[in-house]
């Protein structure tokens, strides 16, 4: 018991602790035994545990560096796999890596498979603006696309030197938010406004997913103002947008930084779905009703095409026999019949109105010019049939129309003609009488 309590007391004055002690205690405990040791002997066998123990922990310390080393190898390829792949999240042949010549348009907000998207199509050929065929239609959250939006401006402010600029509040209904009022807790996320494919509200939800509509009256829009969260629908928007900088003050990765980092399409394009047909048709607007000048013009032709009907009754009314008898042979040779022609007139004037009550403008249009034309070749036909009918015009051989006070010049000629000339050919009674021969 002495021998123990010895070297105990000695390794806790030469290490100040006990712990180690324990720690030689085990040791010793495990060697052969020997009746007595010195002091000498006993400070030799702590001094090298003590070294053997620091040689132990250098050891140590490298296998740690080893590890994290071998550690750190496995997992950056890892993540910068999975970076690059977040960051691009293409699979296939719809990567863009450049920008620079692309377009957006957004075109609607609607409410696909329950979850609020925005329509929207990418152009190949951004210089076009947005007028040629799109590379595809597509959807993406509502959320999102807000979000990308948002990050464009900002951009577009930063170029502009506009460093007071910053992102308006309502940015955060981009995502789930709790908002609280009257004690009772509610959440909001960014949708599709109401009755408008148009516009974009805070929509209000009764779970912390923002996925159960909370609907009052209908509506699911909160009374939040979103004015600065709205896109530009149907406005083609350029995915890289240009200024003018002094090459001095921008490094070499500017330019490509900028093609490659546009962030409103890339963004969007990232969490893109295909909107198929079924998708492209919903929430299509309603074609806008008649404008001021739409109704105008239409009153006008409406009074061109009704004076002309009138016209062309009482000319019909003022026509000669000859002439209804020829006309009506017409209409027959044609296989139709004079209550045909007023039947099919009246059909159109129907078909013509229906498809205006419809906001069909470019049917009715069409129709309403093609009537006002044929109304008025007929009046015209009209008009010059019945001006070579009562004789104040003369269709000559060739075709042209002379009018009949032309010939009054040649009367006039002939009245000059000598009086001695004026009985040619007429029976003079001076004429000294012959006996005709006779015939045998």
């Amino acid at each position: 018991e002495n021998y123990w309590l010895y070297h105990l007391a000695l390794l806790g004055k030469l290490q100040g602790t006990t712990a180690r002690g324990f720690i030689l205690l085990d040791l010793l405990g495990h060697r052969t035994e020997s009746s007595r040791v010195d002091d000498n002997k006993s400070i030799v066998i702590v001094e090298s545990f003590e070294r053997r123990r620091g040689e132990f922990k250098i050891m140590i310390d490298r296998i740690k560096f080893l590890a994290l080393v071998v550690l750190c190898g496995l997992t950056f390829p890892s993540v910068q796999a999975e970076d690059y792949q977040a960051a691009n999240n293409y699979e296939g042949d719809d990567y863009i890596k450049y920008w620079t010549e692309y377009a957006i348009l957004p075109k609607r907000c609607i409410v696909h498979n329950d979850v609020d998207v925005i329509v929207y199509s990418v152009f190949e050929k951004g210089y076009k603006q947005c007028a040629d065929d799109p590379m595809g239609t597509y959807i993406t959250p509502v959320g999102t696309f807000v979000n990308a939006y948002l990050q464009e401006v900002e951009q577009k402010n930063e170029d502009a030197g506009n460093d007071d600029y910053q992102s308006p509040y309502a940015a955060i209904y981009t995502d789930c938010t709790m908002v609280e009022k009257n004690n009772q807790k509610y959440y909001v996320k960014v949708g599709c406004t109401d009755g408008t494919s148009q516009s974009i509200s805070v929509n209000i939800y009764k779970d912390n997913t923002c996925e159960t509509r909370d609907t009052v009256n209908g509506s699911d829009d909160a009374n939040i103002d979103a004015s600065d969260l709205q896109l530009p629908f149907k406005q083609c928007q350029q995915c890289v947008n240009w200024v003018d900088r002094n090459d001095d003050n921008v490094d070499d990765q500017y330019y490509e930084n900028r093609e490659m980092n546009a962030p409103l399409c890339s963004n969007v394009w990232a969490y893109k779905e295909t909107c198929n047909r079924k998708c492209q048709k919903m929430g299509l607007e309603r074609r806008d009703g008649w404008n001021t000048s739409d109704k105008i013009l239409l009153s006008i032709l409406g009074v061109f095409g009704t004076g002309m009907l009138i016209a062309i009754v009482v000319m019909r009314r003022n026509m000669s026999t000859k002439d209804a008898l020829l006309e009506e042979a017409a209409i027959t040779a044609a296989g139709l019949q004079q209550g045909h022609v007023i039947a099919i007139f009246i059909l159109v004037i129907v078909v013509i109105t229906v498809f205006a009550l419809l906001n069909l403008k470019n049917i009715t249009w069409t129709l309403l010019l093609v009537m006002n034309t044929v109304l008025f070749g007929y009046l015209m036909k009209l008009t010059i049939d019945s001006g070579v009918s009562t004789g104040e015009t003369v269709i000559g051989p060739d075709g042209t129309v002379i009018r009949r006070g032309d010939s009054d010049d040649d009367s006039s000629v002939e009245s000059e003609i000598p009086e001695k000339h004026a009985n040619n050919g007429t029976y003079d009674p001076d004429l000294p009488a012959k006996e005709l021969p006779a015939i045998t």
